[in-house]
């Protein structure tokens, strides 16, 4: 019998990884990964299989819901599977762990850095005081959802902070921008009018997070709708009630403006 490791490889580049994930990746038979959750912001396929001097099969979105390749190897080999960030952060990876159980394999995580975690702390935001995390899909026609919009303004009411994540379509190379997510609210504003965004609304935005090319930038929506934040991954946060503490990281840390520290 062999087993599966789901190996979580933080967020930047390959020296992101543990010492304890490199070492079980040398020793793995068949090395699986996905990249369509997220990405490594610091590496691409090749430099991480020069790494852990393994080549890698890159599999698709459907590949990991059906599974069938990756536990067939899985059965007869010590097999690892890598994503970007945490382990365990997407649905389909738990229903894949599942499958190996259900199949007698055995199973083991080996944790990475999270953009749950490291968004927050990077703004100097406390990460207790976050609700539900939201995902903001690209428009498109006929379908604009409202419902990333009612579940912020849910966390507004209750003082939460808001971690949005944004669209990824690895396949088509497309990575939804902070100004875009920032567009996308603006635009569920004019049409739900709930109150969640104004113009003297703080937006967070935090860009290539754990990378060498981390940029964080805070401000109002027209300000930030204007700023160049760089190549993706981007994820924004809207603020609920701050702590001074709070306040004061926002503004010497993402160039929030001053005035936030007298409310």
């Amino acid at each position: 019998m062999g087993e599966l490791l789901f190996v979580g490889l933080g967020l930047g580049g390959v020296q992101d990884m543990s010492v304890r994930a490199l070492a079980e990746l040398k020793s793995c038979d068949v090395v699986f990964a996905e990249f369509y959750t997220s990405k490594l912001a610091d590496a691409e396929l090749g430099e991480l299989e020069d790494f852990i001097g393994k080549r890698i099969r890159l599999l698709d979105r459907v590949d990991v819901e059906e599974g069938e390749e990756l536990l067939k190897e899985a059965k007869r080999g010590k097999v690892a599977f890598l994503s970007a960030g945490d382990t365990m952060a997407a649905t389909t990876h738990v229903d894949l762990r599942l499958q190996a159980l259900d199949l007698g394999i055995p199973t083991r995580l080996i944790h990475g850095i999270s953009i749950f975690t490291a968004c927050a702390t990077s703004l100097g935001l406390q990460p207790y005081k976050f609700g539900r995390t939201i995902t903001l899909p690209f428009p498109e026609k006929g379908f604009h959802p409202t419902s990333p919009y009612e579940h912020m303004l849910e966390n507004k009411q209750r003082g939460l902070h808001s971690l949005v994540l944004l669209d990824i379509k690895a396949d088509q190379k497309r990575y939804m921008s902070a100004n875009e997510g920032t567009q996308w609210l603006l635009d569920a504003e004019d049409r739900v009018g709930g109150g969640l965004l104004d113009a003297k609304t703080v937006v967070c935005a935090a860009c290539r997070v754990g990378s060498s090319t981390e940029l964080l930038a805070s401000g109002y929506p027209q300000t930030l709708l204007a700023k160049d934040l760089g190549p993706p991954l981007h994820t924004l946060v809207v603020p609920g009630k701050l702590h001074f503490m709070e306040a004061e990281a926002l503004v010497k840390l993402a160039g929030a403006p001053e005035e936030i520290l007298e409310e």
